[in-house]
């Protein structure tokens, strides 16, 4: 099991931005209950997809650069980053068949 990384504004940049592949950002905050309920679905798609997208996560109340940047003023949202672009938003906390299938182009 890999455990999910966490990208701060600092960080983002390399981490995310200059990243190879596919990286999806879940913008999160303690106390969002929606967020703790879709960490465990995300952990899970991390660990079966690992081959083909990363799943990183950033905390939007530490960190409002990258949260006022990218518009992720309803929590969770998840970015879908290729190549440093979004390519896809998703927003809300969904059930494990519903990510697949809002991530399925990129599985």
């Amino acid at each position: 099991m890999t455990t999910i990384e966490s990208v701060t504004d600092a960080t983002f940049p390399e981490a995310v931005l200059a990243a190879p592949g596919t990286t999806v950002v879940e913008f999160w905050a303690e106390w969002c209950g929606p967020c703790r309920a879709l960490g465990p679905i995300l952990q899970q798609l991390q660990d079966e997809h690992a081959d083909r997208i990363r799943i990183v996560k950033i905390n939007a109340d530490e960190n409002m650069e990258s949260t006022v940047a990218y518009k992720a003023l309803a929590l969770p949202v998840m970015k879908v980053f290729r190549d440093g672009e979004v390519v896809k938003t998703i927003i809300g906390a969904k059930p494990k068949p519903a990510m697949e299938l809002e991530l399925a182009p990129f599985l």
